[in-house]
């Protein structure tokens, strides 16, 4: 007797694991309450309401996307981005007041946030930016990626030349992919990899190799890179050899 074929449900993805950093208890029961809603697409992976709590439990529970006030109790939170993304896989989305100063939000950004979030603005926003930044992109006001670009042009020694010389020892593909991040702000890897006509895993490759050649830590750091430089990265091909 010939064994029936019974249909088989594709495995799901597995949720995305949000830690949840606020001083203030009633907002993390609130937030707590509207991840937990999610599930199975969201899950939240702790609560904590101090930074030290906060960079235990980063180590320990291994989130996806970390959820931080800006501002704990009397505490400025944005020296806790640099230790929590010493989590592998971790990003940072930061939570503010529409009042709060600017110019934290900015500094909260260069130290590695890749996502900014209102606290008056609705539900669905804050889930949409936290699924967003777990596929790879930023969530970033526009005025907020302005004035980051503009300090990042004002501060461009870490970019001086010889930028050429970095830029020529990329090889074709790792050019097309620089030009990539500056023509599609924020873009996913499945995105830019979709757009090149290649694996993510070949894009993670080569990002890889481009980080080291240019000189530069992530995906933030390329995308201002490529923003300043675009205008030069078409001679790139002249010394390089393709890669496929």
């Amino acid at each position: 007797m010939e064994a029936a074929n019974i249909p088989v449900d594709p495995p799901s993805s597995p949720p995305i694991r949000v830690l949840l950093i606020d001083s203030h208890q009633i907002v993390l029961w609130g937030l707590e309450k509207l991840i937990g809603g999610e599930f199975p697409r969201m899950e939240v992976a702790g609560l904590a309401d101090n930074g030290a709590d906060a960079l235990k439990l980063a180590r320990e529970s291994r989130p996806d996307v970390v959820l931080l006030d800006l501002c704990l109790g009397k505490a400025s939170s944005i020296q806790l981005i640099p230790g929590l993304l010493k989590t592998a896989g971790l990003h940072v989305i930061v939570f503010v007041g529409a009042s709060h100063d600017r110019d934290a939000v900015d500094e909260a950004v260069f130290h590695g946030a890749r996502g900014v979030v209102y606290k008056e603005q609705p539900t669905a926003t804050i889930l949409k930016a936290i699924q967003k930044v777990h596929e790879g992109e930023l969530w970033l006001p526009r005025k907020t990626m302005g004035r980051v670009v503009t300090s990042f042009v004002q501060a461009e020694p870490a970019f001086a030349d010889p930028v050429t010389e970095r830029i020529v020892a990329l090889t074709r593909k790792e050019g097309a992919i620089v030009a990539a991040f500056a023509s599609e702000a924020g873009a996913s890897n499945k995105r830019i990899a979709h757009t090149l006509g290649i694996s993510e895993q070949t894009l993670r490759n080569h990002l890889t190799s481009i980080f080291g050649k240019l000189g530069i830590r992530n995906r933030f750091d390329l995308f201002m890179f490529a923003q300043l430089h675009h205008h030069r990265l078409d001679i790139a091909p002249a010394r390089s050899r393709p890669v496929h």
